[in-house]
């Protein structure tokens, strides 16, 4: 897969090093010459094309018409935007991905611009206080379908209200399903008669409702109901 990013800062770096450590093609566009004194020692230097992102010619001669992911992560909204729009309507590129720098423009990066994806820091950060808040001692370990569902994990206490009963009779709704069991260090992939065990740690795949529920379950019985 190539990827084209345009904005050599400390995320376009970052992001550029690990998607070749994941054995992707990447490049990267860069104007700013004290930005590029540094890309050309944390990068290989056939990743990095010295020009204004915005330049179509530019764009053309770094081959964005080849990408298959526009990723617009520069420091100025107005332009992630343009990119994100120059990708799509003029080199084809299937996906466009934009950083969002000033929340309040927020609203901007949608399918007018031709936006398919943000990464806005402060929705991110909200996000993870609220779950940190929410959902006690479960951990979230990986976001699927665009962050509506997660994988996420918890340990079972002593004195949990779900101990000793059988997956089926949780209530748990049918967007929350227990995907496996670990028990003293081995896996099990459950059924509906399993039934948990005070110190298993579970691993189940959920919306952010069913988290709270099972989050519910599996809560010491000292800590307060929610």
């Amino acid at each position: 897969m190539l990827v084209f990013i345009a904005g050599g800062g400390r995320t376009g770096a970052q992001l550029a090093a690990q998607l070749l450590d994941q054995n992707h093609q990447v490049r990267l566009v860069e104007h700013r010459r004290e930005l590029l004194v540094l890309l050309h020692h944390e990068i290989p230097t056939e990743v990095i094309y010295e020009g204004v992102a915005t330049d179509p010619n530019v764009l053309k001669q770094a081959g964005l018409d080849k990408a298959n992911v526009l990723v617009a992560c520069t420091n100025d909204d107005a332009t992630n935007l343009v990119l994100c729009y120059l990708g799509r309507t003029m080199f084809k590129v299937n996906r466009t991905v934009a950083r969002i720098n000033n929340p309040r423009n927020a609203w901007l990066f949608d399918q007018n611009f031709h936006v398919d994806e943000t990464i806005n820091q402060a929705d991110v950060l909200s996000h993870l206080i609220q779950e940190e808040m929410s959902l006690g001692d479960m951990m979230t370990l990986l976001k699927l379908r665009r962050g509506r569902y997660s994988l996420v994990e918890e340990k079972v206490p002593a004195g949990a209200k779900a101990v000793g009963m059988a997956l089926k009779d949780l209530g748990l709704p049918d967007q929350c399903v227990i995907a496996a069991i670990i028990r003293n260090g081995q896996i099990t992939l459950p059924r509906g008669t399993s039934k948990l065990e005070e110190f298993d740690e579970v691993l189940a795949i959920t919306d952010a409702e069913g988290a709270k529920k099972l989050a519910v379950l599996l809560e010491p019985p000292s800590r307060p109901t929610r």
